[in-house]
């Protein structure tokens, strides 16, 4: 919403009722719901992903992730990687990358069903990019 900080806007998503909530293990949870945040994505010059609706994953011990519909991602300038890795909670996960910023972008091509809502939507690292909610 125009005029509140991030801080006022995680307040407002975490009091929405999420669309998937999962208690994974003893203590660990994974929350994901729809957004209708405006969130682009930068890396130098070149904006990666533009999206209206991204989703918001929150999981115990890390911080919030926006996973975008691979459509609003612009999957021509970015290479698949060969790197894969294995999560016990969602799967395993692919990559891409740019010339400069390896692993740049994730995706779980055949998510758990416990979180099927990530299938066909990317995550960046927000280290190597610019993730604006606007």
């Amino acid at each position: 919403m125009p005029g509140e900080d991030r801080e006022d806007r995680e307040q407002r998503e975490e009091a929405r009722a999420p669309a998937c909530f999962v208690y994974m293990a003893q203590g660990h949870t994974i929350s994901i719901e729809q957004s209708d945040e405006h969130v682009r994505v930068v890396h130098g010059d070149r904006v990666l992903a533009e999206s209206h609706r991204p989703l918001v994953l929150r999981e115990t011990g890390c911080p919030p992730r926006y996973y975008l519909p691979r459509d609003d991602v612009r999957l021509d300038l970015l290479t698949p990687s060969e790197t894969h890795t294995y999560c016990p909670y969602k799967g395993t996960a692919s990559y891409w990358s740019l010339p400069d910023a390896p692993d740049l972008v994730w995706a779980y091509p055949d998510p758990k069903p416990d979180v099927a809502a990530l299938k066909d939507h990317l995550c960046f690292y927000d280290v190597e990019v610019d993730v604006e909610a606007v």
